[in-house]
């Protein structure tokens, strides 16, 4: 399998899980956290400014201020005219392509799948599931106010959304921006790598019935 998937994902709609079950199948290179890591590591920020960066978009137009009215997402700025922030999502979005010229692999968030978007050889997947099993799921995670697990999730959520939709100029979560949607509620996190996995070679993206070695 010579093709990159990229998964945006609701957040505790399985995600990590995911992406990871779906690396292991294809035995192909599995990017989340670590990005964050090798981002830092090439462009010297510190990756905390990293994990910083999608916290602060809270408020969409609060966010925009805070960044100086400068998203480069469709117009040109130099990089004296851009905020620390724009910088390093810059940063950010060279680790990613330079994985995506690496080889295979999968990478969950971090806007990979606007970054990629001129590829061919990449296929963008969206998850989404209900609150209810959102919640389930992040409860034990310790990340959320158990008093008010719902408005927690939709704070986190709309972080993703403002930061998203700040640097794409695009919609996060719109259908039009990914080959493939799935509720991973109703189908399960098992299912949906099977889905994934059949949505990609019924597509006729990758060779059908290829299977790599070494896969757990």
């Amino acid at each position: 399998m010579d093709k990159i998937i990229t998964i945006s994902r609701q957040y505790a709609s399985g995600g990590r899980e995911v992406g990871s079950l779906l690396a292991k199948e294809y035995g192909i290179p599995f990017y989340d956290n670590d990005l964050i890591t090798r981002a830092a590591k090439e462009s010297g920020f510190a990756e905390e400014a990293f994990r910083a960066a999608e916290s602060k978009a809270s408020n969409s137009f609060l966010y925009s201020i805070a960044m100086g009215m400068s998203s480069f997402g469709g117009r040109e700025f130099g990089t004296a005219t851009l905020s620390l922030d724009d910088r390093i999502y810059l940063a950010q979005a060279s680790a990613i392509k330079k994985i995506a010229d690496e080889g295979p692999g999968v990478i969950v968030g971090r806007c990979a799948d606007h970054v990629l978007r001129e590829r061919d050889n990449v296929i963008h997947v969206f998850l989404c599931a209900d609150m209810d099993f959102r919640v389930k799921r992040a409860l034990p995670w310790g990340e959320i106010d158990p008093n008010k697990p719902e408005d927690s999730i939709r704070k986190i959520d709309k972080r993703r959304a403002n930061y998203y939709n700040y640097h794409s100029c695009e919609t996060w979560g719109k259908a039009t921006n990914y080959d493939l949607t799935i509720n991973t509620a109703v189908c399960g996190i098992e299912n949906t790598v099977k889905i994934i996995k059949s949505f990609i070679e019924s597509s006729g993206k990758i060779e059908h019935g290829h299977s790599p070695e070494g896969t757990e």
